[in-house]
């Protein structure tokens, strides 16, 4: 054979190989992982979601461990591991190790500092003592008179890390994938489900240049038209209005769930009624002792219905009826 031949037959193959879709496991498709790291030096636990595993080393006694939902090449695992998942198949398993620089950061000798011991509170001036200062999380590692030693590095820092996994199954489902990220996110189990409403809305029309004089600047015009809108509705709780992740980084969340779920918006929706948002309202009221004149149309338009799907015409006639 020529080499003419050979480098057209070499085209071709790249060619071909260039045009195949790509097998197994892509970005974007969710997945639920199961996973144990560990330090590979000091063999430390670093995170896991066997519940056995988590109790032999005795941590998380208060958390549940189970499968994981990840959405690959969105971050929600380091990198190193979702390079390994890519192109797998469910049920394949593997082991990979992260270097420290991905991982926590190399150990810097600078980020251990010499402080005066009168920033630290009274009750962790010892050494092992965790401390924030300033804005960083920090471990005291000896105090000599008025000085303490802070070192400010991550504790696992310069660790590399170990992890083994296994793909247990792609998910499918969208109210599954919704409450699988709300799970990672918040290790939270919330009821969710999916509504489609019509809404109208104002767009902005083209203006017909034809009825333009010369050099005429058009004016906006808009038109009312009908569009469908897909929203998450997630079910408040009391454990939810008092989780910090939520408090901390809802708007966040928030744009992770819409990004990644493909709706239009997000309604934490309260329960009303019966030991829910009218119970407590009524018990306000009623402490407040005696023969209280209420404006009960203000006092709806006062509260802060933003994330309950409730109409206020509706509040005020039952607080009306339960007077009465």
């Amino acid at each position: 054979m020529s080499d003419d031949s050979e480098a057209a037959e070499a085209d071709n193959v790249e060619e071909e190989t260039a045009d195949e879709e790509p097998t197994g496991l892509q970005n974007g498709d969710f997945i639920e992982l199961d996973y144990t790291a560990w330090t590979v030096d000091g063999d430390q636990l670093v995170d896991t979601t066997d519940p056995d595993v988590a109790d032999e080393e005795g941590v998380g006694e208060d958390q549940e461990f189970g499968p994981r939902t990840i959405v690959l090449g969105q971050g929600h695992i380091f990198e190193t591991v979702e390079d390994d998942i890519l192109g797998a198949e469910i049920g394949d398993s593997g082991s990979v190790v992260v270097p420290a620089s991905e991982a926590f950061g190399e150990y810097d000798e600078d980020e251990v500092r010499t402080i005066s011991a009168n920033k630290i509170p009274e009750d962790d001036r010892y050494p092992g003592g965790h401390v924030d200062i300033d804005g960083e999380h920090g471990h005291v590692e000896t105090i000599i008179g008025g000085r303490a030693r802070v070192d400010f590095n991550h504790p696992l820092a310069g660790e590399d890390i170990e992890y083994n996994y296994e793909i247990l199954r792609e998910i499918d489902d969208r109210e599954e994938k919704a409450q699988g990220l709300i799970q990672m996110f918040l290790d939270m189990e919330l009821d969710v489900w999916f509504e489609t409403e019509t809404v109208e809305e104002e767009q902005l029309v083209e203006p017909d240049e034809d009825d333009l004089e010369e050099d005429e600047e058009p004016e906006p015009e808009t038109e009312t038209v009908e569009v469908e809108e897909e929203t998450l509705y997630i079910e408040a709780t009391p454990q939810l209005t008092m989780n910090q992740q939520w408090m901390m980084g809802k708007q966040q969340i928030a744009q992770e769930l819409t990004q990644q779920l493909g709706v239009d918006r997000i309604i934490v929706q309260e329960e009303i009624g019966g030991g829910g948002m009218m119970g407590g309202m009524g018990g306000m009221m009623g402490g407040a002792g005696g023969d209280v004149d209420v404006d009960l149309e203000q006092a709806v338009e006062d509260m802060d219905l933003e994330d309950a799907d409730v109409d206020a015409d509706e509040i005020v006639d039952e607080l009306e009826d339960a007077d009465e």
